[in-house]
């Protein structure tokens, strides 16, 4: 197997059924990830509500210098 095809440290976040899903889980729209543990993956939507206030406010990880 090779280094792309291991997916065992890939956690998603279902924001319809609100659970922590390994790689294996549903495959659809409704997952954020991936995340490298469950416990990241639990906290995708404030993950992600952080990195758009940095966005909003400028401090975007994609600019470059």
């Amino acid at each position: 197997m090779s280094k792309s095809d291991d997916h065992s440290n890939e956690w998603y976040y279902n924001t319809k059924t609100g659970q922590v899903e390994p790689y294996q889980g549903a495959k659809s729209g409704d997952r954020l990830g991936p995340y490298s543990s469950p416990e990241e993956a639990a906290r995708a939507l404030e993950i992600v509500q952080e990195r758009n206030e940095a966005w909003k406010n400028g401090n975007r990880d994609d600019e470059e210098d």
